[in-house]
């Protein structure tokens, strides 16, 4: 497999692939603005590129192998459509998610070579894929892999037991929780999914509110599942901390979600003022933090979360070729009980024993990853500062704010990612395709990866993204274990080349 920390993925050439370059990588290579665009607007001379893609956007080739047979096998034809889930209860969800934002409850689930399928109406397909997309109940390549007998499955279910088991006690020992409070699921939506199912389980269709601007499946998930949510951005005069204290006066939220940092202005909500507002209501309102972007190895959410979501795909894995997400109850929370009981009996908690057995054998330097991957991230966003092309640099070490220092460990880092913009923004497109750093979504791996995230995630409504105060040409920067000078080094010639340049085009690969 290709040394993605040698040999980045950064060439026109480089299209398509998967990252890193095996049946298993989470990520598809974008190596150039326009393919970014190109991706975006469905091109085909983009799309015929692809080998793979972001497990929950596009299906790996085995993922959608298996779709294939399962309609072949068990739908109508030009009539009914299937999607594959690893348990009938997600392919049941998946109908009722259906029936919600169609209006019409059809279709069935059924059990199919030890999966559950979901059967509908082939005009519900898209509506269908939503439910994949935001909700993450989604098989993996090496779960696919195995139900189509692609492999001999060398790996037994005892083995994944065991090594759920050593990843539930790790994340224990990180957070200061007991072990049988994490909670281990296919992907981070689905992690996230799962605590808004416990939250309308228990107390009812209430609608939560989400401070800050956060990854953004985290907040179409709040807007289409239960009561909806109450977007809050983070202003310069604080006024989101009076309008949520407003909010808590006039209505009972489900849960106060926050990312600590949040993704991608790696910023954090005040948490002390709004446990100071939680205080003062006695405690009625749980309150939800997503840690993935610094991980549990740099802060300590539990000092006020409830409880606490992270995509363990991303810096806990490290090698981008296994998706998992991850709840970890706080036992010191006024409704531990209540919520321990609805994880252990109705939120369908597991991986598949293969992914389980690669993610611990990932995750066993997890630490020692964190903190190169902090300190490399804080020296280039320290040095891309002094620059004169740079606009913009956001990193938690100035962005992050009291929120962030409040549960920021001693000695502890400020995560892998960083965003930046520069000052002639026209030169956006040439300093990318100039870059010679992996280039793809996803986050937290250990050789850098870089993307224009605001057209990735929000390409349909670039001018609502401005309008919260995220520019559309925002490069999000995720920094791996490359050597920190060498990695300097290609930014700066990146830089380097736009300036002599003058932005003009450039044919690279």
């Amino acid at each position: 497999m290709q040394d993605l920390l040698k040999e980045p993925m950064w060439r026109a050439s480089d299209l398509g692939r998967a990252v890193p370059d095996d049946e298993f990588g989470v990520s598809v290579c974008l190596p150039r603005w326009a393919d970014v665009i190109g991706y975006e607007e469905r091109d085909p001379e983009v799309l015929r590129h692809f080998r793979s893609g972001y497990p929950r956007f596009c299906c790996p080739p085995a993922v959608g192998a298996l779709f294939e047979a399962a309609d072949q096998e068990l739908a109508i034809a030009g009539v009914e459509r299937c999607l594959v889930f690893p348990r009938v209860s997600h392919a049941q969800r998946c109908l009722e998610d259906i029936a919600r934002q169609t209006g019409r409850r059809e279709g069935r689930a059924t059990a199919w070579r030890g999966l559950g399928v979901a059967i509908f109406p082939a005009e519900h397909y898209d509506a269908a894929r939503g439910f994949w997309r935001f909700c993450g109940e989604v098989v993996s390549t090496r779960q696919a892999r195995a139900a189509l007998g692609r492999h001999e499955v060398e790996t037994t279910v005892e083995q994944g037991r065991e090594a759920e088991a050593v990843i539930r006690q790790r994340l224990a020992d990180l957070s200061g929780q007991q072990a049988e409070d994490v909670f281990l699921f296919p992907s981070g939506m689905a992690a996230n999914y799962a605590v808004h199912r416990m939250l309308q389980a228990l107390w009812g269709a209430r609608r939560t509110a989400q401070v800050d601007f956060p990854y953004v499946d985290v907040l179409k998930l709040q807007q289409r599942s239960g009561a909806g949510t109450h977007f809050l951005p983070l202003q310069k005069d604080g006024a989101e901390l009076a309008q949520l204290a407003a909010l808590m006066q006039q209505e009972e939220l489900g849960a106060i979600c926050v990312e600590a940092p949040s993704n991608p202005l790696l910023r954090c909500a005040n948490l002390p003022e709004i446990q100071a507002l939680r205080d003062a209501r006695q405690a009625v309102t749980p309150l939800v933090v997503d840690d993935t972007v610094a991980s549990v190895a740099e802060v300590d959410a539990f000092r006020y979360a409830d409880v606490v979501t992270t995509s363990l795909t991303k810096a806990f894995s490290g090698v981008g070729d296994v998706l998992a997400g991850s709840v970890v109850l706080n036992r010191r929370s006024h409704w531990h009980a209540r919520m321990q009981e609805f994880f252990l009996h109705q939120a369908d908690h597991s991986l598949w024993h293969e992914d389980a057995v690669a993610l611990e054998k990932n995750s066993r330097d997890f630490v020692q990853r964190s903190a190169r991957f902090s300190a490399s991230a804080l020296e280039l966003a320290q040095w891309l500062r002094q620059r004169p092309e740079i606009g913009r640099v956001w990193y938690p070490d100035q962005d992050g704010g009291a929120g962030f220092e409040a549960i920021r460990r001693s000695g502890g880092g400020h995560g892998c990612l960083l965003s930046l913009v520069l000052k002639d923004r026209s030169l956006s497109p040439a300093f990318f395709d100039a870059l010679e750093v992996t280039k793809g979504p996803s986050l937290g791996t250990n050789f850098t990866l870089a993307c224009p995230y605001v057209l990735l995630t929000h390409y349909d409504e670039l001018d609502w993204a401005e309008s919260c105060g995220v520019p559309r040409d925002l490069i999000r920067v995720s920094v791996g274990l490359e050597d920190p000078a060498d990695l300097r080094a290609r930014f700066e010639k990146a830089l380097d080349r736009v300036g002599a340049d003058g932005g003009s085009p450039q044919s690279v690969g």
